[in-house]
C-alpha cells in the first residue's frame, strides 16, 4: 500500500545579511519563490519584514534582513526545503514551523486586520 504524503501548512522565517544590495535582495527572494512552486509548493503568504536588530550577534553581525514565507507543502518537501536553506551562503537563519489550526486561523486573522489598516493609495 503506498505512502501517503500529507499536505500541511508551514511558515518560513530566513535572516539575510543586511549588507546585501537592494536587486539582491529581490534576486534571492524570486529565487526562493521558484524552488517553492517547481517543488509543488503553494505559497499562501509572503511578508519582507525588513531589516531589524537582531537579538544576539549572528556571524559578527548586529542585524539582518528578514523575510517570512506562509505555505503549503508536502511533508516530504521539508527536507528538501532545509536541504536548500543550508547550501544558500546569503542564509545566516533559518526556521521552518509547522502550523497547526489555530496557528492558521490566528495567520488568517492577522492578514485580514493588516489588509483592512493599509492606508489606501488616493
Amino acid at each position: 500500500m503506498p505512502r501517503l504524503d500529507p499536505i500541511g501548512q508551514y511558515e518560513v522565517t530566513q535572516i539575510w545579511p543586511p549588507d546585501l544590495g537592494a536587486g539582491e535582495y529581490s534576486q534571492y527572494r524570486e529565487e526562493f519563490n521558484r524552488f517553492l512552486t517547481e517543488n509543488g509548493a503553494e505559497i499562501v503568504n509572503q511578508e519582507v519584514w525588513g531589516l531589524r536588530r537582531l537579538a544576539y550577534p549572528i556571524r559578527k553581525r548586529e542585524s539582518g534582513y528578514y523575510l517570512y514565507t506562509e505555505f503549503r507543502a508536502p511533508a516530504s518537501f521539508i527536507s528538501r526545503l532545509r536541504r536548500y536553506l543550508q547550501l544558500r551562503p546569503h542564509v545566516l537563519r533559518d526556521l521552518i514551523v509547522k502550523l497547526d489550526k489555530h496557528a492558521i486561523e490566528f495567520n488568517r486573522r492577522r492578514q485580514e486586520k493588516q489588509r483592512t489598516q493599509a492606508p489606501s493609495s488616493v
